[in-house]
């Protein structure tokens, strides 16, 4: 791994753990949008595992409502789950360029939702059908893109979870979403040793980038930095759209 690399690796990671840090979620997202410009999407996509399943394991663990979301969403989680080699299968089928375009779609549109204020209000008994379909579409896009947040996010959303319990519940998704994602790209041979070794390096500025956000959160206005960070996420996806 050049330095050139490895530069990249750990500035695009230091930037999406302070994301994290501040909103409790865009570490993946972030890192997407940029390493897919630099890269090739599988390798983004490769980069980004061990960073992601430690931060959000630290995420998915903290707060104490662990238990009682895994009760009330099971349905969503293990559909989220199970469904991400299905988008694996597409993965290895179809053009990576016209992959990425998907991906720009997918964090162009989060982030347009973002900046509009949209949100679900699902109502209990929808919960029975709109929980394993929003799971299943997720789990899709995890396999094909590497995104966990779309429908992922807005379905958590939807549920009327206070934020604290939210934030668990994010974190839940996007643990449980990595390791499924990984298992995918390795038994389709896109995880390598070399990627392996490289997502590692990305571990530490992810952390400290989260510990950073963490520290942002108590004196920047949660709403200004918000409406940013979706600007921003909605240049990178137009970008990646246009450019690959």
């Amino acid at each position: 791994m050049d330095i050139s690399t490895l530069s990249i690796i750990i500035l695009v990671f230091l930037l999406a753990g302070t994301v994290k840090g501040v909103i409790g979620l865009g570490l993946p997202t972030v890192s997407l949008a940029i390493l897919t410009i630099a890269m090739d999407l599988t390798s983004a996509m490769t980069l980004l595992l061990i960073p992601s399943f430690v931060t959000n394991v630290w995420q998915a663990v903290v707060g104490g409502f662990g238990l009682k979301l895994l009760k009330r969403l099971w349905p969503f989680f293990l559909t989220a789950t199970i469904s991400v080699p299905l988008g694996g299968i597409l993965l290895s089928e179809i053009d990576t360029s016209w992959l990425s375009k998907i991906l720009g779609l997918l964090i162009a549109s989060y982030a347009l939702i973002g900046i509009l204020g949209w949100g679900l209000t699902i109502r209990d008994e929808n919960q029975f059908w709109a929980a394993p379909s929003f799971g299943v579409c997720n789990g899709i896009f995890t396999g094909m893109t590497g995104s966990f947040v779309v429908p992922g996010v807005l379905y958590l959303n939807s549920t009327g979870l206070p934020r604290d319990a939210l934030v668990q519940a994010m974190g839940i998704l996007f643990s449980l979403a990595t390791v499924a994602l990984a298992f995918t790209l390795a038994e389709k041979g896109f995880l390598t040793l070399e990627l392996g070794l490289s997502s590692l390096t990305g571990l530490p500025p992810a952390v400290m980038g989260m510990v950073i956000g963490q520290k942002i959160r108590q004196k920047l206005s949660e709403r200004t930095f918000k409406k940013s960070f979706f600007g921003a996420l909605l240049f990178l996806g137009l970008y990646i759209i246009l450019s690959i």
